[in-house]
């Protein structure tokens, strides 16, 4: 049903430069993603133009070059480095005698590869459908009304007709079904905003480190790999971070010049740990030449997402500069607003969990508590808030606790024993 790779595709590659900033794309971002789809790009054809041709995209002449080199290779496939109408993959894919794919579709595919949870091959499923439906017309023009026998003829429903209404039932079915589990997440989030715990969110272009950094930070092993859209669904861990206490830490799918509509809109219920974490964590590769290019596209989708949350931006790879140390700049108020590291190497991720505190941090007391042997129950919280930083027992089995507390957790406790434990802070 859908436009889908099988490993080792033979395909042509299509790039043209425009002068038009929003039809520009980047021709090494082509060759990544064809890599990740697993396809092998025989020949990149290249060209100018200064806007699309209406009926080819790339004009005649081009259109013609093309296809003799699609004979000579004999491809499988082109794929174009840019969003095609589906009037235009009809008569390039009629002259081309091979299937024409178009930039969106090619993301497309990758997501559906990599889509590993329910949830993530539902939302990959639904971008598909809304992509598919505007290009129905294909494969059925063969077929007039459908017709039954005597007595049942009649002007009947289009084969076309058909498949449009079995694909808004199938559309409205998944949507149905994205709703439930999106239910499922706001409760979780509910639950972390009533125990008040900070959520920080990786965001970032694709093949930025985001996975290679959470799992730095969290010990976890989340898939990374050098390729393009290596993390799809959304993974949350729990990590704690010095004055601030537990957090939530999300790693989530990686943002693309032009990442297509149907996605961000298929994605919004995964996406929403970034709309609603306290901070945002923007991961950039330091190495990439388009590193401004780059944030200013992640930017793009974090305002259509209506993500506007302060930003800590993580210089990753400092490792391919080796002249750039690890290290956190601050603005006029001294507040951090970068850090330089390695993820891969392990370098400078101290520096972050610093900056993290100084963002995030809360009045900190520390505090020395002598606890009789039946407030056990006491102790017991303390350890569940992981602020105890040693603790022993004195000859009358009293627990003698020291902690470390910001003030909110600290109002909290005292709430809860009705101000009892005020009582057993040990007088300096």
């Amino acid at each position: 049903m859908f436009d889908r790779y099988e490993a080792g595709e033979r395909a042509v590659l299509v790039h043209i430069d425009f002068p038009d900033e929003t039809n520009r794309e980047d021709l090494l971002e082509l060759e990544l993603l064809v890599s990740s789809a697993g396809a092998n790009a025989l020949e990149v054809i290249t060209a100018s133009r200064k806007a699309p041709h209406p009926k080819y995209f790339v004009g005649s002449g081009k259109a013609a070059e093309i296809a003799a080199v699609v004979s000579a290779v004999e491809a499988d496939v082109v794929i174009f480095n840019h969003a095609l109408s589906p009037g235009q993959e009809r008569n390039l894919e009629a002259l081309f005698h091979c299937r024409v794919l178009d930039r969106t579709t090619l993301i497309l595919d990758i997501f559906a590869q990599r889509a590993r949870t329910h949830e993530g091959k539902l939302q990959v499923e639904l971008a598909q459908l809304k992509h598919l439906s505007t290009r129905l017309i294909r494969g059925w023009t063969h077929l007039e009304r459908q017709k039954g026998g005597i007595g049942l003829r009649g002007p009947g429903e289009t084969q076309l007709e058909t498949d449009r209404r079995l694909l808004r039932e199938r559309i409205k079915s998944i949507q149905g079904r994205l709703t439930k589990v999106s239910k499922q997440r706001q409760q979780s989030r509910r639950a972390r905003m009533r125990k008040e715990v900070p959520t920080l969110s990786l965001v970032g272009y694709t093949n930025a480190g985001k996975s290679t950094l959470f799992n730095q930070i969290t010990n976890s092993e989340v898939y990374a790999a050098d390729q393009l859209f290596a993390t799809l669904d959304p993974t949350l861990r729990r990590v704690k971070i010095k004055d601030v206490g537990p957090c939530v830490l999300a790693d989530t799918v990686g943002f693309i010049r032009h990442l297509p509509h149907d996605l961000v809109a298929a994605f919004k219920s995964t996406l929403q740990e970034t709309q609603e974490a306290d901070i945002l964590l923007h991961v950039v590769d330091c190495a990439d030449d388009n590193m401004g290019d780059n944030i200013a596209a992640v930017n793009i989708v974090l305002d259509e997402l209506g993500a506007d949350q302060q930003q800590l931006l993580i210089c990753n790879k400092i490792d391919l500069h080796p002249d750039t140390q690890p290290r956190i700049d601050y603005d006029d108020k001294g507040q951090p607003i970068r850090v330089w590291i390695s993820a891969q190497k392990n370098q400078g991720l101290e520096l972050i969990e610093l900056a993290l505190s100084k963002l995030l941090g809360k009045l900190v007391s520390e505090l020395t508590l002598v606890l009789p042997p039946e407030k056990g129950n006491y102790l017991s919280w303390l350890f569940e808030l992981e602020v105890v930083e040693h603790h022993s027992y004195d000859e009358l089995g009293q627990c003698v606790v020291a902690i470390r507390i910001n003030d909110i957790d600290w109002q909290r406790l005292l709430k809860q024993s009705d101000g009892e434990l005020e009582h057993f802070i040990q007088a300096m």
